[in-house]
């Protein structure tokens, strides 16, 4: 089987937006933001790996950000486009990222909405870098119950949120989630930053990056990014009160209410 990362064009404008949905998604997520970004702008909308259409040569080894890199690089070409903006929801700007972190000088702007990859993940680690814990994780795709009482025996002993137990546990529900849970996780470990370089990138020109922060977000606490928000010269948050499974929803509706706040 070939690598495919699997887009869907939408629009025909002179500005380019790329755009990578989070986990569980397609990039369908992005089609309720079309209406707000104007008609002067085309986005190109990617199904990451292990969701929707997008597939990897080898589903089990973990993809690089050199790879990652090589077939954006490849996309821009076929597509000829010098110049674009990034757009990314949780997962995806871990995509979005990597693509900013190769390719500085032709990004424009950047918009994140409650991304992941710019803290450490108390869960993310535990199942990725030890090995003994990826075993776990991957008999539990057949197996789930042991995990699932784990999960219930850390909600009663409130040493975990009950929202971010109730998140875990849906995306356990069925076999078909426990296998994209676990190659997204294993999958995508090695799509890691040094934030402090991250920063430096960015502030040479500066390039505006925008967050949109979930008041209530579990998934992504907004306040363990104020550190890094803080390191940038040209950033700017808009924290709304959601959540983050709707975020998507509610950033769309707040650009809505706001036309004045222009993501292109």
């Amino acid at each position: 089987m070939k690598t495919r990362l699997h887009y869907q064009k939408y629009g025909s404008g002179a500005r380019v937006v790329l755009a990578f949905h989070g986990y569980g998604q397609s990039e369908g997520h992005w089609r309720t933001m079309l209406p707000v970004l104007g008609p002067d702008v085309t986005v190109y909308a990617f199904d990451l790996f292990y969701h929707g259409r997008s597939r990897l040569a080898k589903a089990d080894a973990p993809l690089s950000k050199r790879r990652l890199g090589e077939l954006l690089e490849e996309f821009l070409r076929e597509q000829g486009v010098e110049r674009f903006s990034l757009l990314a929801f949780s997962m995806g700007a871990k995509f979005a990222l990597t693509a900013a972190e190769r390719l500085p000088e032709r990004v424009e702007q950047i918009w994140l909405l409650a991304p992941d990859g710019l803290q450490r993940q108390f869960w993310y680690a535990l199942a990725t870098y030890p090995p003994w814990m990826r075993g776990v994780l991957g008999r539990a795709v057949l197996r789930p119950q042991g995990l699932l009482r784990l999960l219930d025996t850390l909600h009663q002993s409130r040493l975990v949120n009950a929202n971010l137990v109730r998140f875990a546990q849906w995306q356990l529900d069925s076999r078909e989630k426990r296998l994209r849970v676990y190659r997204s996780w294993v999958g995508f470990r090695n799509l890691t930053f040094d934030l402090k370089q991250l920063a430096a990138q960015l502030n040479r020109r500066p390039t505006p990056v925008t967050f949109f922060l979930g008041r209530h977000d579990r998934v992504i606490p907004h306040a363990g990014l104020q550190k890094f928000i803080s390191s940038l010269q040209a950033a700017r948050t808009v924290l709304l009160d959601a959540g983050h499974a709707g975020l998507i929803w509610e950033v769309a509706a707040y650009l809505r209410r706001h036309p004045e706040v222009q993501l292109c």
